[in-house]
């Protein structure tokens, strides 16, 4: 039986990556703290602070047939080398696209420039830090998996959940909309200034301009069980393990079809949602999966050599209906890491349907 030793295991990847392993018939440790929930049902989890002095000493009594690292601490990475890279016949490590210097380029590849990692702290150069150590101690044996936006259920980010979530949340509301705008059409800024002030407030969803703007998310499902396979399998490398590009417009549209959202879109524009201070991405305040326009290339890599290492990508379809699913579950009106609650999104809305007066580029009809 293969013994799979992940360096984590108890946040939402890891315990993914865990799941895999077992469906793949394999004995699973994890070593973790254990503060980020439970591990997988089957697997193994061995407790220990990683910052501490011999955090690894109970693993020291066997070999192991991949050991899965998911941290960015150069230290924990480096610790985990010491201890396993001699006992370890693979390596994979989990980094991220942040790694890439350059964000404004469509279709890079795994040989694009990487950020010089000055600054540990900042979680693209830790990363890239993490790589070059493993690439030290376990060139041949190394695979280096690259992801970039990871959606499915159980993500505890919000940035993909927020969209499914926030239109189910929507649907449930008053149906007293008028005619409900298309994606499509609610994408010219002209949609921005539909009556915000007389819609019922839970029948209207506040979007970011979504034209030319891509989303790649892959399922961390796929992702995971990718892990695993490539493991099995001895590969070797760098991979952008990243989904397909798609326009964020079509993400926007399929979430508000799975949620059976009829209401109304409020698209704004830039300039606006910046003034309302609304954040691009990520965390409290944002609209996420919204990115500037110069960062034309984080959404748009190249995921050609995921699909020769066997890579396999779900329907975005389906994988949006799951989260959707999720989102109901856990609880549409939650507290969230990412996005705009309803108050927050409505103060919004009527703020944007107020005149902007003579503020060139702050209303969505410029």
């Amino acid at each position: 039986m293969r013994q799979v030793l992940i360096l984590g295991g108890t946040a939402w990847l890891g315990r993914e990556i865990a799941h895999a392993a077992l469906a793949h018939g394999a004995e699973v440790t994890c070593l973790a703290r254990g503060n980020s929930g439970e591990v997988a049902s089957g697997a193994r989890l061995v407790i220990a602070d990683r910052a501490a002095p011999g955090a690894y000493d109970a693993l020291l009594d066997r070999e192991w047939d991949d050991v899965i690292e998911i941290s960015y601490d150069l230290g924990f990475v480096q610790g985990a080398l010491a201890a396993f890279a001699g006992r370890a016949r693979h390596w994979t490590l989990v980094s991220s696209v942040s790694v890439y210097a350059d964000d404004t380029t469509p279709g890079a590849d795994e040989r694009a420039d990487l950020v010089e990692p000055t600054d540990l702290a900042n979680y693209a150069h830790a990363k890239v830090a993490a790589e070059r150590a493993t690439q030290d101690a376990a060139p041949q044996r190394l695979l280096i998996a690259r992801p970039g936006l990871i959606a499915g259920p159980g993500d505890g980010s919000d940035r993909f959940g927020y969209w499914p979530g926030r239109f189910a949340a929507a649907a449930c509301g008053p149906s007293t909309a008028t005619t409900p705008s298309t994606p499509s059409a609610a994408n010219t800024p002209s949609a921005a200034s539909t009556s915000a002030t007389t819609a019922p407030q839970h029948t209207q969803v506040l979007l970011p301009d979504a034209r030319d703007r891509a989303t790649q998310a892959i399922d961390v499902r796929d992702l995971a069980d990718w892990i695993v396979r490539a493991g099995e399998a001895g590969d070797t490398g760098v991979v952008n393990a990243v989904g397909d590009v798609h326009e964020l417009v079509e993400v926007l549209d399929l979430a508000a079809e799975a949620a059976g959202f009829a209401g109304e879109w409020v698209v704004a524009s830039d300039a606006r949602l910046i003034a309302a201070g609304v954040h691009y991405w990520a965390g409290p305040h944002s609209l996420p999966l919204w990115l500037p326009n110069e960062a034309r290339g984080f959404m748009r890599y190249k995921n050609d050599a995921y699909r020769a290492h066997g890579g396999m990508l779900r329907p975005l379809a389906a994988t949006i209906a799951d989260v959707r699913d999720d989102e109901r579950e856990r609880g549409l009106d939650r507290p969230r890491r990412s996005g705009l609650t309803r108050a927050e999104e409505r103060a919004v809305i009527v703020a944007l349907a107020a005149p902007a007066g003579d503020e060139s580029g702050t209303h969505p009809e410029r």
